[in-house]
């Protein structure tokens, strides 16, 4: 017997008598909980049969039902949209205000409609910015007519505003709508904007903000040169650093606005399209490693005066951050006896770098493979709960893809087949910088990588030479790099035990402490198993971020996790 189809009705969304492709109406999951309870926050393809509330999340479709909240949208969608074929006078009016012309409004489709925004709970006049690939509308981005309330198409594809634009070597890259269109008016048509906007003033942005790059990624590999034109806000250089990192620094320019102004429509409004043209030409290049005139640093200085160094993140352990936190742009160098722990406590300390600050990490661990047995240990990391079976329950295969999912968005490895170079290592590392945003790169161990010395170069010439690729990489991208290098063979003491090693133990040459601007080793007491860990902290470049020092640590042999070592108080002394 054939199923009958299922309707809007199955599923209780209330079309209202509304015809049409694309429908706004009330969503049966969330409206009535709400105070503006007749607000239209879900969005209906009667074609399609698809739906989704831009309030609560509740999404699906009639063939394959509804997806749960919690749960991305399986498919991109390509919103509906009809290019206007007069401007509205409101419109007009509106942009005219900001010395944008009715013709460059007309040449980019921009439109007027009723829009809900989950921000009001209700449907307001939104000026309609559609984003283009190919001549193709992929996304849509409303902005509210009164106030700065925005909202796109949930489940669209991120890509730049203006892309199609891009018809030329070099190209501009500003924060929003009206600032790309500023400069079309200014006679830049080769200027794109990012679809959302600037992150919070010195936050640490996340993979998903920056999808529109890896979206776009064909299109800007092209460029060869890029004029960052953002907002001369806090926001806007936190954007503008992170634009620069990831598109790559040697081939991105900066753009200054005139005092009193703040982004390109204002240099539109206040001085002409003749100002604004002459900005982004006169854009000087962006400050490159090792290279920088007084002018280049004067804002640095200035920030330095005013808020003082500034500290690498926590580790996650309060005994360590008295001696070491993890600043971007950093080399630290971790050595250790074999089977002491170097490679399990990067582990624990990555993983709350993660948790705490989301940072991404790239991995290349050759002695952790395969990768898929060093993912089974990460997410006992992350779950505090064994993999496998043992004398604890395991976790439960929910909780084991619940970690799988919160890993995939954080963790990314390198498994070459062959043995690499480090300068091949940092060319991968380069692209995941612009495809995953990683702030943090680990090589563990040194000696698994391909060390072929050109002819007539010593071995202590070679690690000089290595460890200074890595330190440059590591500043320029802001990225954190831990390299972990096993000592030279150690004689053990009179009581059987062997010595803490130090970066001079290290085989090959006095470099992996000089170069490096972190030194870390681990080490256990092998007589006392159930004495903590200690982490020495041997060398710290920066006094800021930390001081040598020995911080102890209790380790869980079921989960590989460290807690800080709190020795036994008895209370009654």
């Amino acid at each position: 017997m054939t199923q009958a189809k299922k309707t809007f009705e199955d599923v209780r969304i209330d079309l209202q008598d509304r015809s049409g492709v694309e429908v706004q109406t009330t969503c049966p999951q969330c409206s009535h909980t709400r105070k503006k309870a007749k607000g239209r926050c879900l969005s209906v393809n009667t074609i399609e049969g698809v739906w989704c509330c831009h309030h609560c999340g509740w999404s699906g479709s009639l063939k394959a039902g509804e997806e749960s909240r919690s749960q991305p949208p399986r498919r991109i969608v390509r919103p509906s949209f009809e290019k206007p074929s007069t401007v509205p006078e409101v419109l007009h009016e509106w942009f005219a205000r900001r010395g944008i012309t009715e013709s460059i409004v007309g040449r980019y489709g921009i439109a007027l409609q009723d829009v809900y925004l989950p921000q009001r709970e209700e449907e307001v006049p939104c000026i309609v910015f559609p984003y283009m690939r190919n001549d193709e509308v992929v996304n849509l981005k409303y902005r509210s007519l009164e106030g700065k309330d925005f909202r796109q198409v949930r489940g669209a594809e991120k890509v730049f505003y203006g892309l199609d634009d891009l018809t030329e070597s070099w190209a501009a890259i500003v924060e929003g709508e009206c600032d790309k269109l500023a400069l079309a008016v200014a006679g830049i048509a080769n200027a794109i904007s990012v679809p959302d906007g600037a992150p919070p003033p010195n936050s640490r942005p996340s993979d998903t903000k920056f999808d529109f790059l890896t979206n776009c990624a064909a299109q800007l590999d092209s460029l060869k040169k890029i004029v960052l034109a953002v907002d001369q806000d806090a926001a806007g250089q936190t954007l503008e650093a992170e634009l620069a990192r990831r598109l790559g620094p040697g081939r991105c320019y900066r753009v200054r606005w005139p005092e009193g102004c703040k982004d390109a429509n204002d240099v539109l409004v206040q001085k002409g399209a003749d100002e604004l043209r002459r900005c982004i030409e006169e854009a000087k290049p962006y400050p490159l490693e090792g290279v920088f005139s007084v002018a280049d640093l004067a804002d640095d200085v200035m920030s330095l005066y005013q808020g003082g160094f500034q500290r690498g993140a926590s580790t996650g352990w309060e005994s360590v951050d008295r001696h070491y936190t993890v600043r971007p742009g950093e080399l630290t160098v971790v050595t250790g006896i074999p089977s002491h722990g170097k490679s399990q406590f990067l582990d624990a300390l990555v993983m709350n770098l993660a948790k705490q600050d989301d940072w991404p990490f790239a991995v290349c661990s050759p002695e952790n493979m395969p990768v898929s047995r060093h993912v089974a240990k990460l997410t006992e990391q992350y779950t505090g709960q064994p993999f496998g079976p043992g004398a604890m329950p395991r976790c439960s295969p929910l909780v084991l893809a619940e970690a799988l999912n919160w890993l995939e968005h954080r963790f990314v490895f390198i498994a070459p087949d062959e043995a690499v170079t480090i300068p091949a290592i940092l060319e991968q590392a380069k692209l995941l910088v612009a495809r995953c945003g990683i702030r943090g790169l680990i090589l563990d161990p040194w000696n698994e990588f391909e060390h072929t010395r050109p002819h007539g170069q010593t071995e202590t010439e070679y690690i000089s030479t290595s460890l200074g690729q890595l330190r440059r990489f590591a500043r320029a991208y802001q990225v954190h790099v831990w390299v972990v290098a096993h000592p030279q063979k150690l004689y053990r003491l009179d009581d059987k035990t062997y010595p803490v090693p130090t970066p001079y133990d290290i085989s090959g040459s006095a470099h992996w402490r000089n170069k490096a601007d972190n030194c870390l080793t681990v080490w256990r007491d092998e007589k006392l198993p159930d004495e903590p860990v200690q982490i020495h902290v041997q060398k710290v470049r920066f006094r800021e971020v930390g001081s040598p020092g020995v911080a102890l640590l209790r380790f869980n042999r079921v989960t590989g996790q460290y807690q800080d070592y709190l020795p036994f108080v008895d209370p009654s002394s």
